[in-house]
């Protein structure tokens, strides 16, 4: 099961009407209602903003909406394509802007799910992971041992800051975890500790 790392986008033309693919890493369904919330208002000026997303560790909370197409063309065929490709944490959503002419239903699925084809390419994405989050404090006289330890890990959205001490903070697998902690403590005798 994979995951997205970051925000995507794709559009495309089909017979005048605009389709425009956008992915959003979520991390539970409220997310979905405050970013649809927002898509809505972002593009006001779009025909439709139909959606469809997969979320938890087994991608166990599905949802989509048509949001005004006809039944089944629009929301449907974009969770298929999301099932498909085996992700989960994700929102994919496709703004649509009439452009006149009628697709037809078999038109519209097909055009609905191109734009979630097209966007889910488009996106980088990473397993899915158990990550915890960490942090730390250290002397400067202690950061090139640490930062010398990091090299030998994964680490997730790590950032440091200097200032009296150096403080880094982090995700890490939790399976890591445990091991990481250890060998920070060991390699500093003790005046390193790493805390969740």
């Amino acid at each position: 099961m994979d995951v997205p790392v970051s925000f995507a986008s794709a559009e495309f033309t089909v017979k005048g009407s605009r389709f425009l693919g956008e992915i959003f890493p979520i991390a539970s369904q409220t997310t979905v209602r405050e970013k649809l919330k927002a898509q809505k208002a972002k593009y006001a000026d779009a025909t439709h903003v139909v959606h469809a997303f997969i979320c938890g560790k087994q991608a166990e909370v599905m949802g989509m909406s048509d949001d005004g197409e006809p039944g089944g063309t629009a929301g449907r065929p974009v969770l298929d394509v999301l099932k498909g490709r085996g992700v989960t944490n994700i929102l994919l959503t496709v703004t649509r802007w009439f452009g006149g002419t009628l697709l037809g239903t078999g038109g519209l699925v097909h055009a609905y799910g191109d734009a979630a084809k097209l966007v889910l390419d488009k996106a980088q994405f990473e397993p899915l992971i158990e990550k915890s989050a960490f942090s730390l404090a250290c002397d400067y006289a202690d950061y090139q041992i640490v930062r010398h330890l990091f090299e030998s890990q994964t680490l997730y959205d790590a950032s440091e800051n200097f200032g009296e001490k150096v403080t880094i903070t982090g995700k890490i697998a939790a399976t890591d975890f445990d091991a990481f902690a250890q060998v920070i403590f060991e390699k500093t005798n003790g005046r390193v500790s790493v805390s969740l």
